[in-house]
């Protein structure tokens, strides 16, 4: 286990009570709470500037550190608007990817390398062909996807929920099991903010911040509390490089290798052993791992023994290892958010969309 994945364990694990290590990281936790007040304050008075596309903008994000499952709805909206004739476009800040520190936008196209663009949004736009753009100020990649592709009616932000500099106009919070945990701030506790929100819709002024919560969604296979639930569950096959299909029943009895540099590797391990497949190896690693450390590419690949992936992680090791065939393999994962959820979804757009037409027709403006 690498030095970040041990921290990153500890401080997971200490985020699920109020003991000594998360006690002891408390008085941080308040300086925090104080910057993130102090933060909203600045853009409801105007001196820090907002700005609002001429589309409508959907945010779906994390009120906890680490990934819940935001790029698997992320994809299922694109989808679902795809399939009503909609022409939705996808920003991200491309997490893990190699800033070319010029803060220029980048498009995302699907042979580009996953360490130039991040490897969720390389994913979203090879499972859905949408337009994808990354750029450390989200603004920019919005600006930059409306130049290139002016047909696009709705911007989806993967990620971006504190991010108050992009006025939305649906925010969609995504939760797994932990919940809130320990229901402290960082570092103290996994919350970026505080939850519940204690602001009064009646009150709100000023850009959307986390306390305006339009749609809530659980991802996990429990919901930690009152929400909408949705379904995770391996595909009944895997998928080589080149588009193979290998049945997952057809694994069953083979002593196979499985590696996750997800948020939660051990969920997509219980996964495939629930399928009835023989793991004679798991490799758990942090979320968007590069796999470029020695050690690692060493640890992974056995001779030998077939070995299986996330899709997330897919769009890194095919390109790694270009000659694997089908002893390289990702199992995608079918995502399926509840009806209601949907429905709302729907409802909630729709009531968004007559009022499109009365923005200004030029790509954005500033608001105090």
């Amino acid at each position: 286990m690498t030095v970040q994945s041990s921290l990153q364990t500890t401080l997971q694990s200490a985020w699920t009570r109020r003991g000594p290590l998360a006690c002891l990281l408390w008085p941080l936790a308040q300086l925090h709470a104080g910057a993130v007040v102090l933060r909203r304050w600045l853009y409801q008075q105007g001196i820090l500037k907002s700005w609002r596309a001429d589309v409508p903008v959907i945010v779906i994000g994390n009120v906890v550190a680490g990934g819940a499952g935001k790029t698997p709805l992320v994809m299922a909206l694109v989808q679902h608007l795809q399939a009503t004739g909609r022409q939705p476009g996808v920003v991200s800040r491309g997490y893990g990817r190699q800033d070319d520190n010029t803060g220029n936008a980048l498009e995302v196209l699907p042979q580009l390398p996953a360490s130039l663009c991040g490897d969720e949004p390389l994913l979203i736009r090879q499972r859905t062909g949408a337009p994808v753009f990354v750029a450390r100020r989200r603004i920019d990649a919005v600006r930059a996807l409306l130049a290139a592709h002016p047909q696009t009616d709705l911007i989806i932000c993967d990620d971006g929920l504190q991010h108050l500099a992009l006025q939305r106009d649906l925010n969609i919070a995504v939760f797994d099991e932990r919940g809130v945990g320990n229901g402290w701030l960082l570092p103290a506790g996994p919350l970026r903010e505080a939850w519940p929100p204690t602001d009064s819709p009646k009150k709100r002024s000023g850009p959307q911040s986390v306390a305006q919560i339009d749609l809530l969604l659980h991802t996990g296979q429990t919901a930690a509390f009152a929400g909408f639930q949705s379904r995770r569950a391996l595909a009944d096959h895997a998928m080589a490089a080149d588009g193979t299909r290998v049945p997952l029943d057809s694994l069953k009895g083979e002593a196979l290798v499985a590696v996750a540099a997800i948020a939660s590797p051990e969920a997509f391990f219980s996964m495939l052993r629930q399928r009835g497949l023989t793991l004679a190896s798991c490799i758990p690693l942090p979320d968007h791992d590069s796999f470029d450390d020695k050690a690692d590419s060493e640890a992974i690949w056995t001779p030998g023994k077939r070995l299986l992936c996330t899709e997330k992680d897919a769009v890194k090791l095919f390109a790694r290892y270009p000659d694997a065939g089908q002893q390289l393999l990702a199992v995608p994962l079918v995502f399926t958010p509840e009806p209601g959820f949907m429905q709302a979804f729907d409802a909630r757009l729709n009531a968004l969309l007559p009022l499109t037409s009365q923005l200004p027709s030029t790509h954005g403006h500033q608001t105090s």
